[in-house]
């Protein structure tokens, strides 16, 4: 009963924070076990994650307005290398279905690209593990510059 106690006192920020940062580890582990880094554009991904990972400890442990402004940008460029990795591997998956099969198109070669060799969806998790951390980031007592709610 002790331990649910002791888990009762970790805050909703701190679970978020958590989140973030297995989630970072996860990703790194998952690229570097499938070789995600054969080629400029496959090191992005690696590269951005581990910057991410810097500034969540940097910000984690020292919340000050600029860890967590140099955090919230990281946390933007998670989202946008998450979304340039969704359509790189729908584009690969598309050159490779066309390359195959030159006569596909419309939904035929929508739905070749999203389920080719390249998992097309992918990089969603590190668009969702940006958004999550701006989460956290949000009104965070480290921030300077705070958002007022309506009514405040």
């Amino acid at each position: 009963m002790t331990q649910l106690s002791n888990l009762s006192r970790i805050s909703l920020r701190q679970m978020i924070l958590a989140l973030v940062l297995i989630g970072i580890v996860g990703l790194i582990a998952e690229l570097l076990l499938q070789k995600h880094f054969e080629s400029a554009t496959q090191i992005i991904p690696l590269a951005t994650l581990g910057a991410g990972l810097a500034t969540t400890i940097i910000a984690a442990r020292n919340p000050t307005p600029a860890s967590m402004r140099a955090f919230s940008i990281m946390m933007i460029v998670f989202v946008a290398a998450g979304v340039l990795g969704l359509v790189l591997h729908f584009k690969g998956n598309m050159e490779w279905a066309l390359e195959r099969n030159p006569d596909l198109g419309g939904a035929n070669l929508i739905w070749k690209s999203l389920t080719g060799a390249t998992p097309a969806l992918a990089p969603g998790a590190l668009t969702q593990l940006g958004l999550l951390g701006l989460v956290w980031a949000y009104r965070n007592p480290g921030n300077a510059i705070q958002i007022p709610e309506q009514g405040d």
